[in-house]
């Protein structure tokens, strides 16, 4: 198709990713309980069906994301299963580089090329959470890693810092536009942390009490929000949920992820309120894993994984062209295979982000976008 969406652009509209770094197990987190093959791959890690919560088809969602589950009863959240890379690669490092460029042609990030074409740059207009900025975002026109806001305070010197800045970038032609915004933002974060970032709307953030992995994710995604209900000029946000790789007693590893990724995400949901309508959250990993368990209790490297649509407009549902688990149904080791390309996902989300050419964004795949 030749564009990701027709009209005027929304400017209010935000795209936030979150990268489940180390090869997410898709059927752990939608174990497909209603496929024969499941159970005679996974007898010991697979899910009964009586404890998982429904969705369509033979699928059904972890318990440990049970969170998560309103959101797609109500229509606000949009699952696709069997969805990956084109490329056969079971390296972390390969796949997440080429998930991240778009492309194994691509130069850049995606995100990046879609900030571009997009024609819109600031010192907030992209944000990671976290300390470094992810590829994604590599060659955008403006990107910041944004550890913590409530860290952020005003020095003594901070007055004079600012002025000697400006006062330095002002007859700049190259620089003096992005020194502006620069401190622009500086302000716009200052008053954002002097007022406190609260939840809205009774969200309640993960404690202490769920688990380290939950509070610190839950703050990140709560950081995010507050920029967003800031109006801060956000456009795209990375927030990271790391520590998939689970070769070994996967069930304490993937576990409090779940649960991390689901309370996380449904307070997130919840603090935007109305907003999250013009919000769209697109979960993402490198890959999946393989369909049958291994003798240590864990699962390698696959596939076909998952991905998760909330919010912005998304018309929810279950997604997938199921192929089977059946042996003969399988890819290479034993994998199930990529039915559905992670780009399609990305491309219908992005079409109600703004009118921006899909070549542009994802230039060595002919976008064929899902209803997500």
């Amino acid at each position: 198709m030749g564009a990701i969406a027709l009209g005027n652009p929304d400017d209010d509209r935000v795209l936030v990713t979150v990268f489940l770094r180390g090869g997410a197990d898709g059927l752990a987190l939608v174990p497909p309980v209603g496929d024969d093959g499941y159970r005679r791959a996974r007898p010991r890690l697979g899910v009964s069906s009586s404890g998982t919560l429904r969705l369509d088809g033979p699928f059904g969602l972890a318990p440990e994301l049970a969170a998560l589950h309103p959101w797609f009863l109500s229509g606000r959240l949009a699952v696709v299963h069997a969805v990956g890379l084109g490329e056969d690669t079971r390296s972390h490092f390969v796949a997440q580089e080429l998930m991240e460029r778009g492309g194994p042609a691509a130069s850049g990030g995606w995100l990046g090329r879609w900030l571009r074409a997009r024609g819109v740059a600031g010192g907030l207009t992209a944000v990671s959470s976290g300390s470094e900025v992810p590829d994604s975002l590599r060659g955008a026109p403006g990107a910041t890693a944004l550890g913590g806001l409530l860290d952020l305070a005003r020095g003594e010197d901070w007055a004079a810092l600012c002025a000697s800045v400006g006062g330095l970038y002002a007859r700049d032609a190259q620089l003096g536009a992005a020194a502006h915004d620069a401190l622009a933002a500086a302000e716009r974060l200052e008053t954002l942390r002097s007022r406190g970032v609260e939840p809205a709307h009774g969200a309640r953030y993960p404690s202490r009490t769920d688990g380290s992995l939950a509070h610190d994710f839950g703050q990140h995604l709560g950081q995010v929000a507050g920029l967003i209900r800031g109006r801060v000029g956000l456009v795209a946000a990375c927030v990271d949920l790391e520590g998939w790789d689970s070769h070994f007693a996967q069930e304490t590893i993937v576990g409090p992820r779940m649960r991390a990724l689901a309370l996380g995400l449904s307070a997130f949901a919840t603090d935007l309120g109305p907003a999250l309508s013009r919000v769209s959250v697109v979960v993402m990993s490198e890959f999946g894993r393989r369909v049958a368990e291994n003798a240590s209790l864990g699962t390698d490297h696959g596939r076909g994984g998952v991905m998760l649509v909330l919010g912005g407009g998304t018309p929810g549902g279950m997604h997938c062209r199921w192929p089977g688990l059946d042996a003969d149904r399988l890819d290479g080791p034993g994998d199930l295979p990529v039915v559905h390309d992670y780009r399609d996902v990305l491309a219908a989300v992005l079409a109600r982000l703004g009118t921006v050419p899909a070549s542009a964004v994802f230039p060595d795949h002919p976008v064929r976008p899902l209803p997500v």
